[in-house]
């Protein structure tokens, strides 16, 4: 998940898209209207000491809907965060747990603040403010945060304690394990999930998988490119692989690797790319492929380059709106799978659409870590342990059967699957 710009308009353009989609549905206007209002805006102060002096950095956290059940979304620490970025995110929330049918609603927080610039006791400090001044509109059935942009389990190590030092200093209906259940995301030794950090990139490959099954495809004749390796990308490009999905480029901020002559025949060694980029600090160089990583093999490539090339499936995995109205007449793949947040512009997507291109929204393919943090609430409040097999198998079979009724939703009625990925949503939701 990365940092987003321009988010007056990307609010606006979720805005319109709902209210397109909605009237499809029958939707009144109001009920529309009053749905994309969020139940709550909250702003705090937060205040820590820095070199001995007093510096007050800005909070946020939109609760947008919770019809469905507790609040659910992460905290993002960055320079940029604003309140309309939390706010349209929040919205994103809610539409992807009800589109997987999860007893959650949508929230979104933020800290404005770059981390980098902090010590590690500095941050600490932040993060604990931060649950101080929110501890009474969260817990674990009032809204439950996670980490995001900047954030980890570490940071969700620290609000966790510092909730439940005041849930027990201040009583409260939850003890024992239950009260971890207030965040999700936490280190496995805090009563975290085993397979939560594998978890987004492998709830995008079931999709993938699934789509496969649905267009009578081959997944060793089906070519992938991935743009961004980090968390996502890389579980995504192994759990692809290990479906039998032949990747042929993965990329990161820096640029990405094919083979020579750009001839896209070979699967990466996945595994072995990781190794590599950890060891060089890049991806350049890292062609490696049949557990040999070869520089004089491999082509450098830009990201721009990437998304241009003519494999069957592009995944894009890191950036927001890389797709767009000046790159879209040069796209060739025949799938795309948006593990990014909103990585296609409202114009490409009609374009791509229109040329029989399919296109995986953002809320399905990426709502495996989502799905997750389910399971890791849902085993702090049953007082259960889930092992990592079973945390992949209960989120192939969620994943796998949203996308069932959401490929259906699209036949029977003629949309695209964005649409029908939409239109269930608000059903759940407003139904």
């Amino acid at each position: 998940m990365t940092k987003m710009t321009e988010t007056n308009d990307i609010f606006a353009e979720a805005a319109e898209l709902i209210k397109s989609v909605g009237k499809k549905y029958k939707y009144s206007e109001s009920n529309l209207e009053s749905f994309l209002r969020p139940d709550r805006e909250i702003k705090v102060s937060l205040p820590i000491n820095i070199n001995g002096r007093k510096k007050v950095f800005t909070g946020y956290r939109v609760q947008h809907n919770n019809a469905r059940g507790p609040y659910k979304g992460g905290v993002r620490f960055h320079q940029n965060v604003s309140r309309d970025e939390v706010k349209v995110l929040s919205l994103w929330m809610s539409l992807k747990t009800a589109l997987v049918n999860l007893p959650f609603g949508g929230s979104k927080g933020g800290v404005v603040v770059n981390p980098k610039e902090l010590t590690e006791k500095e941050l600490e400090s932040l993060s604990r403010e931060y649950v101080r001044k929110l501890y009474d509109v969260i817990g674990p059935d009032k809204d439950i945060p996670a980490p995001d942009v900047n954030t980890n389990p570490k940071i969700i190590s620290w609000m966790i304690d510092e909730y439940i030092r005041i849930a027990e200093k201040e009583g409260n209906k939850f003890s024992g394990d239950a009260l971890f259940g207030a965040f999700t995301g936490k280190p496995i030794e805090k009563n975290g999930l085993d397979g939560r950090v594998e978890a987004t990139g492998f709830g995008g490959a079931v999709v993938l998988n699934e789509l496969a099954k649905k267009l009578g495809r081959s997944p060793k004749d089906t070519t992938v490119a991935i743009q961004g390796f980090g968390n996502v990308g890389y579980y995504f490009s192994k759990f692809a692989s290990d479906f039998g999905f032949k990747i042929v480029t993965v990329s990161d901020s820096k640029g990405g690797v094919t083979d020579k002559k750009a001839t896209l025949k070979n699967g990466l060694d996945v595994e072995k790319v990781l190794e590599c980029k950890l060891e060089k600090g890049m991806l350049a160089g890292c062609y490696c492929v049949g557990g040999v990583c070869d520089i004089n093999e491999g082509k450098r490539l830009s990201n721009e380059e990437l998304l241009e090339l003519p494999v069957d499936v592009l995944v894009p995995s890191a950036l927001e709106n890389v797709i767009t109205e000046k790159n879209m007449g040069k796209i060739k793949a025949k799938i795309i799978v948006e593990m990014a947040n909103g990585p296609t512009s409202p114009t490409a997507h009609e374009y791509l659409s229109k040329k029989g291109v399919v296109i995986v929204p953002d809320i399905l393919a990426n709502s495996g870590g989502v799905t997750a943090s389910y399971l890791e609430w849902k085993q702090n409040i049953e007082g259960g342990k889930y092992k990592k097999e079973e945390v992949l198998e209960e989120l192939r079979q969620i994943l796998s059967k949203a996308f069932a009724k959401i490929w259906n939703e699209g036949k029977n009625k003629g949309f695209d699957l964005r649409t029908a990925s939409y239109g269930i949503a608000l059903k759940n939701i407003l139904e």
